[in-house]
């Protein structure tokens, strides 16, 4: 196996539109388009159903990711898909609880009647699927059906005592067993964003109410002190980089600065104890889990942090964001598909669509990366599981809403991508070989400067357009209408070392894109070798 091509790690566009590509291809023929799960690209390939999370869970990802693009995009999104994850999210609430429950088998009864799976580990993700109906088709049998999700929640679980199992037993419903998810954060902790989402686009005062009271529970996990620890969290990172997103999410909601500062305490410290300066995060806590295989939803749900204090006032973090977009979440990216093996014609004669157009189906997703590649060393296979291509693309669509903001201060432009908007239109250095800048109504433009940007003096963006330095910003009180400006600076090369349990691995980036990496002999890898 080669190593790949380089990926395009400065479009966002054509990664939400490749990811959204792959979420349309996941649905199984077999069993009334319910989307697989599990997905294998090596060393066979495969697409798989899942009792826990075909149902109660990849829809839910899928809904809010394409409905996103497409609202935040104009990502073209077949009707068709959307009424097949709509089907399959609400299937799993038709059980004897409105939770999402999943079947026992593929092929099974339109409904999981008798017995019937439950994953509290599932409930964001139903969470999101109502989420996206509601705020993205209007619909009002969405929001009936959170508010009903809401109040089994309060009926069945208790922060002291957790879920009543005997009484939902007793209904048919069979739990499943995790080690890695039983826990707080591994469970209900996971549905604070999703909370906070449906409160904004509805209003339920409900969900607020079940949000604020998830996140007091939370807070014993996420101390001040920002520490980690695995018996606390939960083994699984996902849970917790997803818990820390959602109480970002809640805190920018009800402007708790306290919350806020919660947060940003375990980014600064507790999260480094699984992350790298890319973004990179392990995906099992484990100590005998592979030590170069991550997750990247986790990355997702740290840029999307990430964001949100950016947007509080500490712009560096906008830094970090764009340096794990463009590290590691858009390389990771699967775009070459050349070394899956695809089904051969007698295993599609047997009408397994798990085994048909694998590859070409599995262009575009996410999965479990290494910083260097796709094949992290020690794996013996690679995987692209489909929810987490729902979890990396909604993280673009928070990233591209985020490349250039509005507030009471003027236009910002706080991530250095291509981005058009309403008042301010940028062609990134990454791509156009200079900053530029044309403001498109009146009022101030603030750019931010990335850390490794020196000036000894505010640039003269043009005549008669003078800037100044305000922190991290470059400030231009009056930039002309419809006229380019350009910043013209060097995207600085330098070495950065990243630090993982069993080795330290040395990257090249030239900006904040990686150019160069150690792979140490690993195959398909995203960048060229290290010299």
């Amino acid at each position: 196996m080669p190593p790949l091509p380089q990926v395009n790690t400065t479009d966002l566009y054509s990664a939400v539109a490749l990811g959204c590509q792959a979420m349309q291809a996941a649905l199984n023929r077999d069993d009334d388009q319910v989307p697989f799960f599990e997905a294998r690209a090596w060393p066979d390939a495969w697409l798989r159903f899942s009792p826990a999370f075909s149902e109660a869970h990849v829809p839910g990802r899928h809904l809010n990711a394409l409905l996103n693009a497409e609202a935040a995009l104009g990502i073209v999104v077949d009707e068709d898909i959307i009424a097949a994850d709509t089907r399959a999210a609400l299937r799993a609430y038709s059980g004897p609880v409105p939770l999402p429950l999943g079947r026992e088998q593929p092929g099974g009864p339109a409904s999981p009647s008798g017995q019937c799976t439950f994953l509290p580990h599932n409930i964001r993700e139903g969470f999101h699927a109502l989420y996206a109906l509601a705020a993205y088709r209007g619909s009002e049998h969405a929001v009936a059906l959170a508010e009903a999700s809401i109040a089994a929640i309060e009926r069945y679980w208790d922060p002291k005592t957790g879920w009543d199992r005997p009484a939902l037993e007793a209904l048919g419903v069979r739990f499943l067993h995790d080690a890695a998810l039983d826990t707080f954060v591994g469970g209900l902790g996971r549905a604070i964003g999703p909370l906070v989402k449906l409160y904004r686009a509805t209003g339920l005062a409900s969900a607020l109410s079940l949000a604020l009271r998830l996140a007091e529970h939370a807070l014993a996990f996420f101390r001040e002190d920002g520490s980690y620890d695995i018996a606390r969290f939960g083994s699984h990172t996902h849970s917790t980089t997803c818990t820390l997103s959602g109480l970002a999410q809640l805190a920018d909601l009800t402007g708790d600065n306290a919350l806020l500062e919660r947060v940003r305490a375990f980014y600064d410290r507790g999260a480094w104890q699984v992350r790298d300066a890319l973004g990179w995060v392990i995906e099992s806590a484990l100590p005998d889990a592979l030590p170069d295989r991550g997750e990247i939803n986790n990355t997702g749900d740290l840029i999307e942090t990430a964001l949100i204090l950016g947007a509080h006032g500490w712009p560096a973090y906008y830094g970090d964001a764009e340096r794990m977009l463009r590290g590691h979440l858009l390389p990771a990216q699967l775009r070459d598909v050349s070394f899956i093996a695809t089904a051969n014609d007698t295993a599609r004669s047997k009408g397994d669509d798990g085994l048909r157009d694998v590859a070409a189906r599995l262009r575009g997703a996410f999965g479990f990366p290494a910083p260097y590649g796709h094949l992290p060393l020690g794996a013996r296979e690679i995987s692209f599981n489909y929810d987490i291509v729902g979890g990396a693309v909604s993280s673009l669509c928070a990233a591209w809403r985020a490349c250039v903001t509005a507030d009471a201060a003027g236009q910002r432009v706080n991530l250095l991508f291509d981005r058009e908007t309403d008042g301010v239109a940028v062609e990134s250095p990454y791509t156009h070989g200079a900053l530029r800048l044309r403001a498109k109504r009146p009022g101030p433009l603030w750019v931010r400067l990335p850390e490794w940007v020196q000036f000894d003096q505010p640039p003269m963006l043009a005549e008669n357009t003078p800037t100044q330095f305000a922190g991290e910003w470059l400030l231009v009180p009056r930039p002309p209408l419809n006229r380019w400006l350009t910043l013209d600076y060097p995207l600085a090369e330098r070495e950065i070392a990243l630090r993982h349990r069993t080795r330290t691995i040395h990257a090249r980036l030239r900006g904040d894109a990686v150019v160069a990496m150690e792979s140490f002999g690993a195959k398909l890898t995203f960048f060229e070798e290290m010299e």
